[in-house]
């Protein structure tokens, strides 16, 4: 079975009606379970320091959220209070998907029941992202001589801003961002390769977009990783979303990027990323689905 990362700290201690949805991470590990896609177990990851962190981020933002003192106007551009919890939520997520990453290098598939914080920006979170995960991974792995160049396919709903400004100065670190043209955020940073997909977009056009686009990236950039993002915010049930997958359409989209990669032999690491509403249910088996498609083409 393909090696999955989770971490209890994943699920954040948030006030009651909070309409962050934090408790679908420690649904999914009960889903993943359930359905025999972690017979082994979990592999439990080290939580980023701020040494790692800092890899991607300004050092004095590291240094406020790990001392849980962000400015307030920072906080509400979070959307989350930088508590204790979150603080640790964070660096647990972002050193699951390095360890994520690593597993991918070495298993060709490997996944986090996290990541995909992809609004984060080198000088400060924003969109119920405090770290950017994707960007401390590559450029850790980058810096250490384990990749030279990687690729991020971004499924998320929303533009990826904070990972295309993190790694706006790397050319070796490609961003593709494949999202709703007039979702959040409406100050998009302009990464690589941007693809603005209309209002109510449904399953045939949305895969038709991935089938053009994809192939001829994956061949020409040739990375030596990919790291996917499989927002589920592109589901027709979306709390955020403007576009109309189906579930099934999901599972189309998250076994083609899957089998693309294996088809070019490129390991590809997966982060959930979006996802909300206020069936956790619901939310944490469409997440579920990217593991159903690395299971699958392991």
């Amino acid at each position: 079975m393909i090696p999955i990362v989770f971490h209890p700290a994943y699920e954040a201690a948030l006030l009651e009606g909070h309409r962050f949805p934090m408790r679908k991470y420690g649904r999914l590990a009960e889903i993943l379970r359930a359905r025999g896609l972690a017979p082994n177990g979990f592999v439990t990851p080290e939580p980023a320091d701020a040494d790692l962190l800092s890899g991607a981020h300004d050092p004095d933002y590291v240094g406020a959220v790990l001392a849980q003192q962000v400015p307030r106007a920072t906080e509400r551009a979070i959307g989350l209070p930088v508590t204790e919890g979150v603080a640790a939520r964070a660096r647990a997520s972002a050193g699951g998907t390095l360890r994520a990453a690593r597993l991918a290098l070495d298993h060709g598939l490997a996944g986090s029941t996290a990541g995909g914080s992809h609004h984060a920006r080198r000088a400060g979170g924003a969109g119920f992202c405090v770290f950017n995960d994707v960007a401390v991974a590559a450029l850790a792995l980058r810096c250490e001589g384990a990749i030279t160049r990687a690729l991020v396919i971004d499924l998320d709903v929303h533009q990826g801003d904070g990972t295309a400004d993190c790694l706006s100065r790397e050319p070796d670190l490609f961003t593709l961002s494949i999202h709703c043209e007039r979702n959040y955020p409406h100050d998009k940073v302009p990464g690589d390769l941007d693809i603005g997909l209309p209002d109510g977009l449904g399953d045939a056009d949305y895969l038709a977009v991935l089938e053009a686009r994809l192939p001829g990236l994956v061949q020409n950039f040739a990375p030596d990783l990919i790291f996917y993002n499989a927002g589920v915010d592109p589901h027709r049930d979306d709390r955020l979303g403007r576009l109309c997958l189906s579930d099934d359409g999901l599972r189309a989209r998250d076994r083609y990027v899957v089998g693309l990669a294996r088809a070019r032999n490129v390991p590809l690491c997966a982060v959930v990323g979006g996802g909300y509403g206020s069936d956790v249910d619901a939310l944490a088996a469409r997440h579920a689905l990217v593991f159903e498609a690395l299971a699958a083409h392991a």
